[in-house]
């Protein structure tokens, strides 16, 4: 159900973004509840997105943390790319913290390039900031 699938997302999640504020199952099942917005992968590595008019957006990529440096977060991300070019945009973008690098070389590797920064954006649990880096790609 919905409501399993949204718990197990946020606890995947919370896992992955354990220094930022991570989601609630809440705001994954009204999330999921939106027709421009759809999930690729599962429960343990995800890409949630949503495509509105020709733009895709990626609302968040979470990995379980005991399945990462598997190749799962570049099969959800294609997928996902693939899920969004059939609903008809062409362009993609996300916003990333600028200190994940990890998730940054991942978008950067798929073909995504900088397109903007926002100074400060984040706030992690300690109360420090980090930039969101904006990354945009032809789909």
């Amino acid at each position: 159900a919905v409501s399993d699938l949204a718990a197990a997302l946020a606890a995947t999640h919370a896992l992955a973004f354990e220094d930022t504020r991570s989601w609630s199952a809440d705001e994954f099942r009204t999330l999921l509840a939106d027709p421009s917005a759809f999930l690729t992968g599962y429960a343990e590595a995800f890409v949630l997105g949503r495509v509105v008019l020709d733009e895709a957006e990626i609302l968040t990529l979470a990995t379980h943390p005991d399945l990462r440096r598997q190749g799962r977060a570049r099969v959800v991300l294609d997928e996902f790319t693939s899920e969004a070019a059939k609903r008809g945009a062409i362009t993609a973008f996300l916003e990333v913290a600028a200190d994940n690098v990890p998730a940054v070389s991942l978008y950067i590797g798929a073909g995504f390039e900088e397109i903007a920064r926002r100074r400060g954006y984040y706030r992690k649990t300690d109360g420090s900031t980090v930039d969101s880096v904006i990354l945009r790609r032809s789909i």
